[in-house]
C-alpha cells in the first residue's frame, strides 16, 4: 500500500541545513510539491511559521493544511496530488483516472478515488470527492504510481479504468464507460487481451463483451 511519509533522513537533513525556519519550511515545500501542515512537526516548526509564509505571498494555502511554493508549476493534475496527499491510501480511479490517462473528455465536478474497507470517510472542504470501497487487493490490481507536482500518487492504470468504469456504470454511465472503451480500443488496440483479463479480474467480461464485439 503506498504511504507518503517524511523518512528520518529528510528530517534529519532539514535539522542540520544552516537556516532559518521559513527557509526549512520552503526548502520542504519544494521537496515535498504539496506540503502539509503536520509534515512540519517532525522538524519541531510550530504551524504558526506557515501562516507567516502565506502572508507574505511566499507560500499558498491549497486546501485545509496543504500548501505549495507560490512559485510552484501546478500540474492539470493538481487536485490529485492534493487528494493524494490528504489520504494516503487512495487509488484514482474512474472519472479521474479517465481524464489522466485521456480517456474521456468529461471534466468531472469531484476527484473519484477507492479507498479500502473500512477506511474512515475522507473530509476535504476541498476538492469534492467521489468515493468507492474496496477489498486490498483491488488497490493494488492495476494500479500504477505516478509522482505529480511531487505527491506520489496511485492511479488505475488504463485497461484496470475501463473495466472498472463497467463495474461501476450505474455510478458513472453506460455511455461514459461505453466512451471511454472506445477511446481504450482506439489508443490500445493491440492490448485487448490485457483489457479482457483485467475485465475478467473484476468480473464484468459478461457485460464488456457484446461493447468489444461491436467495436470488432
Amino acid at each position: 500500500m503506498l504511504r507518503f511519509i517524511i523518512t528520518p533522513a529528510q528530517v534529519e537533513a532539514f535539522r542540520i541545513m544552516p537556516t532559518t525556519q521559513p527557509e526549512q519550511v520552503m526548502a520542504l515545500a519544494r521537496s515535498l510539491g504539496v506540503l502539509r501542515a503536520r509534515d512540519l512537526d517532525p522538524l519541531g516548526i510550530p504551524r504558526v511559521v506557515l501562516a507567516r509564509l502565506v502572508d507574505q505571498g511566499v507560500l499558498v494555502r491549497v486546501g485545509r493544511g496543504l500548501y505549495t511554493r507560490a512559485d510552484a508549476d501546478v500540474s492539470p493534475h493538481h487536485s490529485l496530488a492534493q487528494v493524494a496527499s490528504r489520504v494516503p491510501a487512495c487509488v484514482v480511479n474512474l472519472l479521474s483516472a479517465l481524464v489522466f490517462h485521456e480517456l474521456t473528455d468529461e471534466l468531472p465536478a469531484a476527484v473519484w478515488i477507492a479507498v479500502p474497507r473500512g477506511h474512515r470517510t475522507p473530509t476535504l472542504d476541498s476538492p469534492r470527492l467521489e468515493l468507492t470501497r474496496t477489498v486490498p487487493r483491488f488497490l493494488e490490481l492495476g494500479v500504477s504510481r505516478h509522482r505529480i507536482e511531487g505527491v506520489p500518487v496511485a492511479i488505475t492504470d488504463p485497461a484496470r479504468t475501463v473495466a472498472d468504469c463497467f463495474k461501476y456504470r450505474s455510478r458513472v454511465g453506460v455511455d461514459v464507460a461505453i466512451a471511454a472503451l472506445r477511446d481504450y480500443d482506439a489508443r490500445y488496440r493491440g492490448k485487448r487481451d490485457a483489457l479482457w483479463d483485467m475485465a475478467g479480474a473484476c468480473r464484468v467480461q459478461t457485460v464488456l463483451r457484446p461493447y468489444l464485439e461491436a467495436l470488432s
